[in-house]
C-alpha cells in the first residue's frame, strides 16, 4: 500500500526526498489532490500516465512555488503577469510558451512547444514544491477519466501501490480543477476549462475569452470528452428522480423519491457547491442505485466549471474496440 503521511513539517520533507528520488508523490491543492513528480525527470513522468493510465497526447500542468519559478520555464506576457498578480498562487493555471533549452520533460508538454503552469494556493502544495526546487507535474490523482479526488482516503482507494507517497492535509477547500486560460497566441486569450476562478474575473483583466480551438493538440488536461466520470450512468437536468437513483441536489428544495440524497448546497450557494460535487458523487457512485439524477444548477460563476464537470461526467462511455 502507498504510505500517508501527515501534511507537516517532516511529512513534507519526506515527500520532498522522495520527489528528488523519482518516486510518485500525491499531495493537496486547494482544487484536487494531485499526483506528483519532478518535470525534469521522464522515468517518474511516465509512472504517473502508467499509474492513472492516462493517455499520452493529455499534457500535464507543471506546479511552481512562485511567479519567479514558472518564469524560469515559460514565458509570461503581459496579460500573463497581469492575471499571475491576481490570481496566483490560486486555481489559475495559463497555458504558455515553453522557454527554449529548459529541460522539462517533453512527456509533460504531450510534445508540444507550450506548458500548462500554475502557482497553487494550497500552503502545503507549496511548500513542498519550494523544497524539492524544482516545478512538480501533477495531474489529478486518480484513474484517468474518474471522478477527481479531494481527499487522501480517494486517492489510496483509486491508486493504491502505484502511488508511493500520500500527503494527507484534508479536504480540498475549492473541490473542482483550476482553470485553464492558454495564452500561447498573443492576439488570443482562449478558455480551455472553466474551474476555481470565473471567467468574469479573468475577462475583467484581459478582455473577452475565446473558446478552446476544434481539431489540433490537445494543449491541456480537461479537454478529452467523457472526463470526471462515476461508474453509474449520471442524468443531469432532473426535474424528477426514480425510486431506484441516487440525487446529487442542489438549493433548499431537493426532488423527493430518490433511495438516497445528498445536496450540494442546500442553501444554493455555488461555491459550496464546487467544494462537494467530487466527494458527493463518489458517495452516490457507492450506493445501490440504477443511475444518479442531478438538479439542475445554475451557469454563472463557479457553476460553469461545475455543469462543465458533470456534462463530461454524464457522456456515454466510448465502445471497446
Amino acid at each position: 500500500m502507498s504510505r500517508i503521511l501527515p501534511a507537516d513539517a517532516r511529512g513534507i520533507r519526506a515527500a520532498a526526498r522522495a520527489l528528488a528520488e523519482g518516486r510518485l508523490v500525491a499531495f493537496p491543492t486547494e482544487t484536487v489532490y494531485g499526483l506528483g513528480a519532478i518535470v525534469t525527470d521522464d522515468r517518474a513522468i511516465a509512472r504517473i500516465f502508467l499509474a492513472k493510465r492516462r493517455p499520452h497526447h493529455n499534457p500535464l500542468i507543471a506546479h511552481a512555488a512562485d511567479r519567479s519559478m514558472a518564469a524560469g520555464f515559460a514565458w509570461l506576457d503581459e496579460r500573463a503577469e497581469r492575471l499571475a498578480e491576481a490570481f496566483w498562487p490560486g486555481p489559475l493555471t495559463l497555458v504558455l510558451p515553453l522557454k527554449n533549452g529548459v529541460p522539462v520533460s517533453p512527456m509533460v508538454t504531450a510534445g508540444l512547444s507550450t506548458v500548462g503552469v500554475r502557482v497553487p494556493a494550497h500552503p502545503v502544495a507549496r511548500r513542498l514544491v519550494e523544497e524539492t526546487g524544482l516545478p512538480v507535474a501533477a495531474p489529478s490523482a486518480n484513474r484517468s477519466g474518474r471522478v477527481s479526488p479531494t481527499t487522501a482516503a480517494h486517492v489510496a482507494r483509486d491508486l493504491g501501490e502505484t502511488v508511493d507517497w500520500i500527503l494527507d492535509a484534508g479536504p480540498c477547500s475549492v473541490g473542482v480543477e483550476s482553470t485553464i486560460v492558454d495564452l500561447s497566441e498573443p492576439e488570443r486569450a482562449r478558455l480551455l476549462r472553466p474551474g476555481g476562478i470565473p471567467r468574469e474575473r479573468i475577462e475583467a483583466l484581459i478582455g473577452p475569452l475565446e473558446g478552446a480551438a476544434s481539431g489540433g493538440p490537445v494543449r491541456s488536461p480537461g479537454l478529452l470528452g467523457r472526463h470526471y466520470a462515476p461508474r453509474r450512468p449520471l442524468r443531469l437536468e432532473a426535474q424528477r428522480v426514480a425510486g431506484d437513483e441516487a440525487l446529487l441536489a442542489f438549493g433548499p428544495e431537493p426532488l423527493a423519491g430518490a433511495r438516497v440524497t445528498l445536496n450540494l448546497s442546500p442553501r444554493g450557494d455555488l461555491v459550496e457547491a464546487a467544494a462537494n460535487l467530487f466527494a458527493m458523487l463518489r458517495r452516490l457512485d457507492e450506493a445501490d442505485v440504477r443511475a444518479i439524477a442531478v438538479m439542475p444548477i445554475p451557469r454563472e460563476g463557479l457553476g460553469e466549471a461545475i455543469n462543465d464537470r458533470l456534462r463530461r461526467a454524464a457522456l456515454p462511455a466510448e465502445p471497446v474496440a
